[in-house]
């Protein structure tokens, strides 16, 4: 025969079992959340330039062009196409460049610093709009204070 207090307790110990359980899961949840949003936080300026590095092996000049914001439609006024060409055409440093990748990216208020290792030697740091998504030249080699 039960007895009367043979169950006192269980309710509460199952609450605080099922308390636990519930912190422990959100805690998990914060921290792979957060783990995440770190790794892929710049991914889409990182794709970017990854995009404009395969059209410069294209010879896409046109296309390559166009991801720096500017167009036949609307050059750029600074950064004229025949200026690119020199920087990044068939007659550049960079002409038939084998590989690309990205070495590190750094966050800053509006855009990103990309720093893109090319053929394994030869460092150039890029920035991309966080908005926009358009490319130029880093005018810093880390992010400004």
């Amino acid at each position: 025969m039960a007895g009367y207090l043979d169950q006192y307790g269980a309710g509460e110990e199952r609450r605080n079992k099922l308390i636990k359980r519930a912190v422990l899961s959100i805690l998990a949840i914060a921290i792979v959340g957060g783990s995440l949003a770190f790794y892929f936080w710049d991914f889409r300026q990182e794709r970017q330039v990854k995009r404009f590095f395969e059209f410069a092996r294209a010879q896409d000049y046109k296309a390559a062009y166009a991801l720096w914001g500017c167009t036949d439609a609307a050059p750029c006024r600074d950064y004229a196409f025949d200026r690119f060409l020199d920087d990044w055409g068939p007659k550049s440093k960079y002409a038939g460049f084998k590989e690309m990748r990205i070495e590190r990216s750094r966050s800053c208020n509006e855009g990103v610093i990309i720093t893109a290792v090319i053929d394994g030697n030869r460092e150039e740091r890029l920035m991309v709009d966080r908005y926009k998504l358009t490319i130029g030249f880093s005018p810093w080699p880390v992010c400004p204070r």
